[in-house]
């Protein structure tokens, strides 16, 4: 592609503010695979976490987790439980008495997103940003998360003294057969107040072994200064929401917005989008066609920040994913845990893979990648990631 003689960056310099700049398709392909960090891997996961905002946590094993494949994609010889140990400092395999980060050693935290209502991680300098979606919960009637009832509160008082004063613990750790419903299936009532507790931010996730999670004080997982310092307003959380957005998508349709750091975009003169003012240099190497994504197939999570927003894939790629695990098996097109494909800056199929911890292989149940594409290779990386044949 050539290189306009007027640089985008010019362009925005001498434009009114919120003046949309257009861009091309492919432009928007390329920027947005950069963006997210899929041209460039990083060093470490601390940098991923900064420029991405939160990384998303799944706890389904079908063939890695989701956190797993978003961050072996961006982080240099990112290895398996790597995430856990940098959140933690244990692996995910390591006896419940060893011992984890002290507060003022942690860089990240576990929490639901504001925004979402999924499990991510976050830099843990954005603990003040959930003090209002926090204390909605606890004063919310419902049975995930919401507002605690009599039987509820006297458990949690229990809860509270025994994770005070034997340290972190698992729903499994407390002694109390009680039964209730969680809003999602009928559990022990243990695990519905530790989950509530951490939803109203009396607990939170400490650890997990084995995917489980384990919990404790916020006084021993977030360091003082950040658990004590100033609320925000309610319009510095909605804008650190929309910023958060940005960051993980990096290209996003927006309702409105009162950041003075967004640019909005037009691709082929289509519906504006929006970027960060930072990304602009990185918008103008990729209309110069100056980033050249890897040609070899990749596995993507099924909820990369690449793919998430559907509306937007099919636009830029025309590419039609659905993650179909809470698809009736009669109903799926790809597959329960169907992986995307990328190659170069294309999105050209699926890969519905399935790790047999018994048998210690990782099969292929399903896939879809077209000719002259060659999948084996990125299953065979993936097998060695998981310790896999």
């Amino acid at each position: 592609m050539a290189t306009s003689s007027t640089s985008i960056t010019t362009r925005v310099c001498d434009s009114k503010p919120n003046s949309v700049l257009p861009i091309t398709r492919a432009a928007a392909r390329r920027f947005a695979l950069s963006a997210t960090g899929l041209v460039e891997p990083t060093a470490t996961i601390t940098e991923v976490l900064v420029h991405l905002g939160f990384v998303q946590i799944d706890p389904l094993n079908v063939c890695g987790r989701m956190h797993e494949h978003i961050l072996r994609n961006r982080v240099i010889d990112y290895a398996e439980s790597d995430l856990h140990e940098h959140l933690y400092g244990v692996r995910d395999d390591d006896p419940l008495d060893q011992p984890t980060l002290p507060a003022e050693k942690r860089t990240a935290f576990e929490h639901f997103h504001p925004g979402r209502g999924v499990l991510a991680v976050f830099p843990i300098s954005d603990w003040p940003y959930f003090h209002s979606k926090i204390a909605h919960r606890a004063r919310t009637p419902g049975s995930w998360m919401g507002k605690l009832t009599a039987p509820e509160k006297r458990l949690a008082n229990r809860i509270i003294a025994e994770v005070t004063a034997r340290g972190s613990l698992g729903s499994e750790h407390i002694a109390d057969d009680s039964r209730a419903s969680n809003g999602w299936n009928n559990s022990r009532l243990v695990k519905v107040v530790m989950d509530k507790l951490l939803g109203h931010g009396r607990l939170l996730i400490s650890r997990r072994i084995k995917g489980r999670r384990i919990y404790d004080l916020p006084e021993r997982i977030v360091p003082a200064a950040i658990l004590n310092a100033p609320k925000p307003t309610a319009k510095a959380i909605d804008q650190w929401v929309a910023r958060l957005k940005l960051k993980q998508h990096r290209l996003v349709p927006l309702k409105r917005t009162e950041l003075d750091e967004v640019q909005p975009v037009a691709i082929d003169d289509g519906k504006p989008v929006y970027c960060l003012r930072s990304d602009l240099p990185l918008l103008e190497a990729a209309s110069a066609g100056q980033i050249d994504p890897p040609n070899e197939v990749r596995l993507l999570a099924p909820l990369d920040p690449l793919i998430i927003d559907r509306p937007l894939v099919k636009r830029l790629w025309d590419y039609e994913y659905t993650w179909e695990v809470y698809t009736p098996a009669a109903k799926r097109l790809r597959g329960y845990y169907a992986l995307p494909l990328l190659a170069g800056d294309k999105l050209i199929g699926h890969a519905d893979l399935k790790a047999d911890r018994k048998t210690e292989k990782l099969k292929v149940v399903g896939r879809r990648c077209p000719r002259p594409h060659r999948l084996m290779p990125s299953v065979k990386d993936l097998a060695k990631f998981l310790g896999l044949s």
